[in-house]
């Protein structure tokens, strides 16, 4: 029950998402004058709606999005009516258009900054400062945390009954233990301690460890497990030992912010989304053939993209597994992700008509400085192929995301 609470909430904060992009281009339009005639939530049959002045609002059946109506967006729509030629959207200065199409992505990077800002000043962040790569996680101090049991295979799986308990709880180490050594051997890092116990024949060791700044060692039977090479999990497995311990790591997972300072670790973290959010577009062309894999029955890669249907489901698991963080961390990127990618020089999107007014921008000003005639507009209707062809690509991937997360789901919890 509380998983499909989830999902009908993530779907709604969605929901109600688009619907304020719409309304950031619907409310900047009525600022500048030009004249918006409908807006509504959803698509489809009308449900219910009202008239207000000149804009009729209202709700439709289908909740897949919603649209708001500016007379007059391009030279060659027909929908300007006797006297309002002058409120029609392409005859504002270009400045004024950049503002109203970019309103939409603004409200959504609006959403993911107030959304960040709350969580930097009631939970934190991450911390920066955390490894974020295995060569990070190696180099620090071999803090253990206690595993409930051991996986003898070579599966990434959670303990199951009848799985062998951890040596190291069995030996009477602790969450907090510091590991010096192992049969002799210095150990320093949680890299060196790997190292190490790998190298170690299973059976009986001598750990030597720090509790509480007391130095002090256990005896410990290592386990025999089947394991790939260190710094390469896909590689062929072999027999080597376990301790039986997880890293607990020294430096903190997040940081809490006051109220002011969360604004300038807000912005931080913005940044670092931004340029990840940069690389994960460059990666989407490489992901296509790993969807089609995990359609066609292999094992999806968890990097691969997911539709809204994906992250609804993951909203889901989060709330299901009281992970709120999570749920709340998926709003912001999902919100930053639409953002940027509405603002990409492509039509149908916000940012291809943005691009376009500025290339008249400019054409008009080279035009003048060499003494021709201004070209005018652009003609939308000779772009009609391409704005179909990214239509028919965009339709086609969302398609895949969807069916790969409904066939093969990305999963963040064990169910």
């Amino acid at each position: 029950m509380s998983y499909l609470l989830g999902v009908v909430l993530f779907a709604l904060a969605i929901l109600i998402s688009v619907s304020l992009h719409e309304a950031g281009h619907m409310l900047t339009a009525k600022a500048f004058g030009m004249k918006v005639t409908r807006y509504f939530v959803g698509f489809g049959p009308t449900l219910w709606s009202f008239r207000r002045g000149e804009t009729e609002y209202g709700i439709k059946g289908i909740p897949l999005g919603g649209f708001c109506k500016i007379v007059g967006m391009t030279p060659q729509d027909d929908d300007v009516e006797p006297g309002d030629e002058k409120r029609a959207m392409w005859r504002y200065p270009v400045w004024k258009r950049t503002i109203v199409m970019s309103a939409g992505s603004i409200t959504h990077f609006a959403l993911a900054l107030i959304a960040l800002w709350i969580i930097a000043v009631s939970v934190g962040l991450p911390n920066p400062k955390f490894p974020s790569t295995e060569a990070g996680f190696r180099a620090e101090p071999a803090v253990i945390a206690i595993a409930p049991c051991v996986v003898v295979e070579n599966a990434a799986r959670a303990c199951e009954s009848g799985d062998p308990a951890s040596p190291a709880e069995k030996a009477q180490l602790k969450d907090g233990d510091r590991i010096t050594a192992v049969n002799g051997k210095p150990v320093s890092t949680w890299g060196d301690m790997l190292d190490v116990v790998r190298a170690t024949p299973p059976g009986t060791a001598t750990v030597a460890y720090v509790r509480d700044g007391k130095p002090d060692d256990a005896r410990v039977d290592l386990a025999s497990v089947q394991r790939p090479p260190l710094g390469d999990p896909k590689g062929a497995a072999s027999s080597v030992s376990a301790l039986g311990v997880a890293l607990s790591p020294t430096t903190p997972t997040r940081v809490e912010y006051g109220p002011v300072a969360a604004f300038g670790a807000t912005a931080d973290f913005t940044g670092t989304m931004a340029v990840q959010t940069a690389h994960a577009m460059q990666r989407i062309p490489q992901k296509v053939p790993a969807l089609w894999n995990a359609i066609t029955g292999g094992e999806r890669d968890v990097d691969t993209p997911i539709s809204v249907v994906g992250a609804s489901r993951l909203g889901g698991e989060a709330v299901e597994n009281n992970a709120w963080l999570v749920f709340f961390m998926l709003f912001v990127s999902l919100n930053f992700f639409i953002g940027v990618f509405n603002l990409l020089p492509l039509l149908p999107l916000d940012g291809g008509h943005i691009a376009i007014a500025w290339f008249e921008r400019a054409r008009s000003w080279l035009y003048a400085r060499i003494g021709r005639a201004d070209p005018g507009r652009v003609d939308y209707l000779k772009l009609m192929p391409f704005t179909y062809a990214v239509i028919l690509i965009g339709g086609a991937f969302t398609l895949l995301t969807v069916t790969a997360d409904v066939i093969n789901p990305i999963t963040l919890f064990s169910r």
